[in-house]
C-alpha cells in the first residue's frame, strides 16, 4: 500500500488518507456506490472509521453491552459528547426491551444505566412515560423490519453526534468545495452575475457583467434631475426634476427605456419620489411643497398629502403598500405615518423631533430611519419603540438602506459616505471615499448581486461605484457634463444602473456588451 501520511498540495496542508477518505464519503453520497467500493479496495482507506465500523455492528446485531463499552472506550470525546451518544443507544435499547415484553430488564436499564448518565431526573421522568407507554415513538408493537429501521436511524443519529475523525461531517467534500467557491466570490471585486460558477478555473469576473457604459442617455426633462429611482421590480424608473415634473418610465425586456407618464401636478421642483412596495403607487415630493400619491398603471394623481403648514421634506413606504412616512423640515411637524386615503395613523412629533432631513423604512418594516440635527441618525424599532442614535462628526445630506434591511449608507458633506450596520451597535462605520461633495445633496444607493455595491453621485460630473468591502471606488463612470445628483441600481437587473444631473439628463449605464 502507498504511504496514505504523504501530504498533499503546493503548501504541502492536505493529508492523502483523510482526502481519500471524503472522496469516498462523497461518492457513496452522490450514488456512485460501486465505485467507492473500488477506491476503499484499492486505498485501503475506509469511509467509516474502524471504530464506527465496529459500533455499527453491534447495533445491527443488538449487542448494547458491548455498544456501551465501544462508546466508552473512544478516546477525546467530551462527557456531553459521550452522554450523548449512550443516550440514543440506551434508548434504543429500551425500546427493544419494551418490545420483546421485558419490563424487568427495561426498569433495570433505567435505574442503573441512565442514573449513570447524570442527564437530570426530569429527563429521565419523561423518557420513562414516553417509552413505557410507548406513546413518545406512537409504537405498539414493532415488527422486525421496523426494527432493523430504527437501528439504522440510531447509527444515522450517532454519526451526527460523534466527532471526527470517528465519524465524517456530513457532505464533507462538497462543504470544503463551497467554501472555497464562496472565498473566490469573496475575492471577486466585480462579482455580479448569479450565473453558476464553474470548479474548472478559478474564479474572477471581469467588467463585462458590470455597468460601465452609457447605453442610453433619457432628455425628457427641461432642467435639472435631482433623484431617480427604479421600481422595486425593476420594470419602472421614475425621476424627478427641478422643472416641477416628475417622469414614470417603462423598462423593457431589451433594456431600453421609454417614457409612460409625465406626472405634472407640483407647483415647485420635484426634490423625491418613492415606489410603493407592490410597485402600483408612486409619492413624489414638492420641493417645501405637497406630497402627492400617484396610481402608475394609469398617472392619475390619488391624494394629496399636507397643505401649506406641512412642508414634506421626504417620504417612504412600509411593505404592505397600505401606510406610509413623511418627515417635515419644520421642527414643530416631525414624522407622521398616513394610510394612503390620508388618514392619520401615527405621529412622532415634539421637543426630541427636530426638523427631518430624510427617512426611510427598512424592506421588512421593522424600522423608521430618520436623519434629524444635520448630524444624527435615529433608528427607530416601530414594534417596540426602542431607539438607537448614531452621531455623525459632519453634516448628512442623504440616507439609503439595502435589500436586506441590515445596512443604511448616508452621504456626508465631508466627501465620504458612512455605511452603519442597523442590526447591531457599531463603534465606527465603514467609510467610502474618492468622489466630490461640498456644496449639494449628493445620493448614493447599495446595488448589484446582493447588493455588494455602493453608487454615488458627484459634484465632479461623475458617477462612483465601490465594492462594499474596500474604501477606494473600482470604477468612475463619465458621461454627465454636470453635478450627478442622484444614482439608482436597478434591484432585479444587476448590469442596469441609472444616474441623475444637473445637464437635465438620466443616464442609463450597463455592460459594454449591451449596447
Amino acid at each position: 500500500m502507498e504511504n496514505m501520511g504523504t501530504p498533499l498540495g503546493p503548501k504541502g496542508m492536505i493529508k492523502k488518507h483523510e482526502l481519500v477518505r471524503i472522496i469516498i464519503q462523497c461518492l457513496y453520497s452522490l450514488g456512485y456506490s460501486k465505485s467507492a467500493a473500488c477506491l476503499e479496495l484499492e486505498s485501503c482507506v475506509t469511509s467509516k472509521s474502524p471504530e464506527f465500523e465496529s459500533l455499527e455492528s453491534r447495533i445491527l446485531n443488538a449487542k448494547w453491552d458491548d455498544c456501551i463499552g465501544s462508546i466508552n472506550k473512544i478516546d477525546g470525546l467530551s462527557d456531553e459528547t459521550r452522554a450523548s451518544a449512550l443516550l440514543l443507544v440506551l434508548e434504543q435499547c429500551l425500546l427493544e426491551c419494551l418490545n420483546c415484553g421485558d419490563i424487568s430488564l427495561a426498569l433495570d436499564i433505567l435505574r442503573k444505566q441512565f442514573s449513570a448518565l447524570k442527564i437530570g431526573k426530569e429527563t429521565v421522568h419523561k423518557l420513562s412515560y414516553e417509552l413505557l407507554s410507548l406513546k413518545g415513538l406512537g409504537l405498539a408493537c414493532i415488527d422486525c423490519d421496523e426494527v432493523h429501521e430504527l437501528r439504522k436511524r440510531l447509527i444515522s443519529k450517532l454519526e451526527k453526534v460523534l466527532p471526527p475523525p470517528i465519524t465524517l461531517p456530513d457532505r464533507r467534500l462538497e462543504h470544503l468545495v463551497e467554501i472555497a467557491v464562496c472565498a473566490q466570490v469573496e475575492d471577486c471585486v466585480y462579482h455580479n452575475s448569479s450565473d453558476m460558477i464553474s470548479l474548472y478555473t478559478d474564479h474572477n469576473c471581469g467588467r463585462d457583467q458590470f455597468p460601465t457604459e452609457t447605453i442610453q442617455i433619457l432628455t425628457y426633462h427641461q432642467n435639472e434631475v435631482w433623484f431617480v429611482q427604479f421600481s422595486n421590480t425593476g420594470e419602472y424608473l421614475a425621476s424627478s426634476s427641478s422643472d416641477c415634473t416628475a417622469v414614470i418610465w417603462k423598462v423593457q425586456d431589451d433594456n431600453k427605456v421609454t417614457l409612460k407618464h409625465i406626472l405634472c401636478s407640483h407647483k415647485n421642483p420635484v426634490s423625491f419620489v418613492a415606489w410603493s412596495p407592490d410597485d402600483t403607487m408612486l409619492l413624489t415630493c414638492g420641493n417645501m411643497e405637497v406630497l402627492k400619491l400617484w396610481e402608475v398603471e394609469t398617472g392619475t394623481c390619488k391624494h394629496t398629502f399636507g397643505d401649506d403648514s406641512f412642508i414634506v421634506s421626504s417620504c417612504a413606504w412600509f411593505p404592505d403598500s397600505k401606510r406610509l412616512v413623511c418627515g417635515s423640515s419644520d421642527p414643530k411637524k416631525g414624522i407622521y405615518m398616513w394610510d394612503c386615503e390620508g388618514n392619520e395613523i401615527k405621529a412622532w412629533k415634539g421637543m426630541r423631533m427636530p426638523k427631518i432631513l430624510d427617512l426611510a423604512v427598512t424592506p421588512d418594516g421593522e424600522n423608521l430611519i430618520s436623519i434629524f440635527s444635520d448630524k444624527e441618525i435615529r433608528i427607530l424599532n416601530v414594534a417596540t419603540n426602542a431607539e438607537r442614535v448614531v452621531k455623525e462628526e459632519h453634516s448628512i445630506t442623504s440616507l439609503s438602506v439595502s435589500e436586506d434591511s441590515k445596512f443604511l449608507i448616508v452621504n456626508l458633506n465631508s466627501q465620504e459616505i458612512h455605511m452603519w450596520d442597523i442590526t447591531r451597535e457599531a463603534v465606527k462605520p465603514q467609510t467610502y471615499k474618492g468622489h466630490v461633495q461640498q456644496k449639494y445633496v449628493i445620493r448614493s444607493c447599495f446595488g448589484g448581486l446582493n447588493s455588494m455595491f455602493i453608487a454615488s453621485g458627484s459634484e465632479d460630473s461623475k458617477v462612483y461605484i465601490w465594492n462594499r468591502r474596500s474604501p477606494v471606488p473600482i470604477e468612475i463612470l463619465s458621461g454627465h457634463s454636470m453635478t450627478v445628483n442622484c444614482v439608482s441600481w436597478n434591484p432585479r437587473r444587476p448590469q442596469m444602473l441609472a444616474s441623475a444631473s444637473d445637464d437635465n439628463t438620466i443616464r442609463i449605464w450597463g455592460p459594454s456588451r449591451l449596447k
